[in-house]
């Protein structure tokens, strides 16, 4: 490249969302349930694009709590379409307390 050549970078600001989705008897989920919801997520997020990422979930009685990066709320709300999985509630992190940290 020479110094004329400019480089263009794109930036793709993400934040942390916790979704809440409604999953009647989640606990009582079979492994492989919990996989083919897993699954259909995984293939939402590649034809989505790299902007998004599954960080993790938990599992409760009758909910999913999960924690995804994504650049906006409208692309949780795609991606809950697109793998056919609810996402009832959807809210920004703000704040990250680390225990770890208040020492």
């Amino acid at each position: 490249m020479g110094a004329r050549d400019t480089v263009h970078v794109i930036l793709c600001i993400v934040a942390q969302f916790v979704i809440e989705r409604e999953i009647p008897n989640a606990g009582a989920l079979s492994e492989m349930q919990i996989r083919e919801i897993a699954l259909r997520s995984l293939d939402a997020l590649s034809a989505m694009g790299p902007q998004m990422q599954w960080l993790h979930s938990y599992v409760t009685e009758d909910k999913v709590y999960c924690v995804y990066l994504a650049p906006d709320v409208e692309s949780v709300r795609e991606h809950a379409r697109r793998a056919g999985i609810p996402a009832d509630r959807i809210s920004a992190v703000r704040r990250l307390i680390d225990p770890a940290n208040l020492k």
